[in-house]
């Protein structure tokens, strides 16, 4: 096999390996939290009615100061688009529950502060 052809179809194979990330990308509902306080965000939590909350996982938390983007687990796919949203904190403090719409701004952090 030439130089030429082996080229071309690393070329082609590349275009289609990000093409398939895209699609596995676009697949993920994501959004993003900036927490502009001095204490870590150990819990996230979310409602549709605001007055039953399931835990948002947020791995080991958000440090102070961070910007993290959290995915989605599949099995919320048929939950609505508001949800309310409140952030819990290492220093035993809970934030005030804001109205977000999830199938917007995927990319404008939601921002937690003080």
């Amino acid at each position: 096999m030439s130089i030429k052809i082996r080229l071309r179809v690393s070329l082609v194979c590349a275009a289609l390996s990000i093409a398939a990330i895209q699609v596995q990308a676009a697949d993920e509902w994501h959004f993003v939290v900036s927490n502009k306080t001095s204490s870590k965000i150990v819990k996230l939590q979310v409602s549709e009615n605001k007055s039953e909350w399931g835990d948002f996982d947020v791995g080991s938390g958000i440090a102070a100061g961070s910007t993290e983007t959290m995915v989605w687990d599949h099995s919320t796919d048929n939950e609505g688009c508001e949800q309310w949203m409140r952030a819990k904190f290492a220093d035993g403090s809970t934030s005030e529950a804001s109205k977000q719409d999830f199938c917007q701004d995927l990319d404008d952090p939601i921002e937690f502060s003080e």
